[in-house]
């Protein structure tokens, strides 16, 4: 079980069923939310900035991210999580998770070594169990 995931999607009922799924699923012992890459990459600004030794502030092993939202899509959240301003963060895996199954955007997410592997929503107990033995 891991202690602590993200999930990034703009649409609540997305949210609201990845959080129950991963619930039923024993999954993580904490589920994160942000509503778009912005939001995100402020959380993760938040733990780098206030962390310290004494109490530090924990962070997700894994991010579920959706690609298509306002603000800050998937994509352009990727290329600042990837880029050295966020390289602290860099053993945090991420399963894109997305709508559109476009082989183009399937190719595009393997020029980032932090995703390891793109999805079709919705969130499903047998995805979970697909990606346990993943990330063993």
């Amino acid at each position: 079980m891991l202690d602590q995931i993200l999930c990034i999607d703009d649409d609540p009922i997305t949210l609201m069923l990845c959080k129950k799924v991963i619930i039923r699923s024993s999954f993580s012992n904490e589920i994160i939310t942000s509503q778009n890459g912005e939001e995100a990459l402020n959380f993760f600004n938040t733990i780098k900035y206030t962390n310290n030794k004494n109490k530090p502030i924990s962070q997700p092993q894994l991010i579920f991210l959706d690609l298509n939202m306002p603000v800050m899509g998937g994509w352009e959240f990727l290329d600042y999580f990837n880029s050295t301003e966020f390289e602290e963060f860099n053993t945090i895996k991420v399963v894109v998770l997305t709508s559109t199954i476009d082989p183009e955007d399937l190719e595009k997410s393997k020029k980032y070594p932090m995703v390891i592997d793109f999805l079709s929503k919705p969130i499903s107990q047998s995805m979970l169990e697909y990606l346990k033995d993943k990330l063993k």
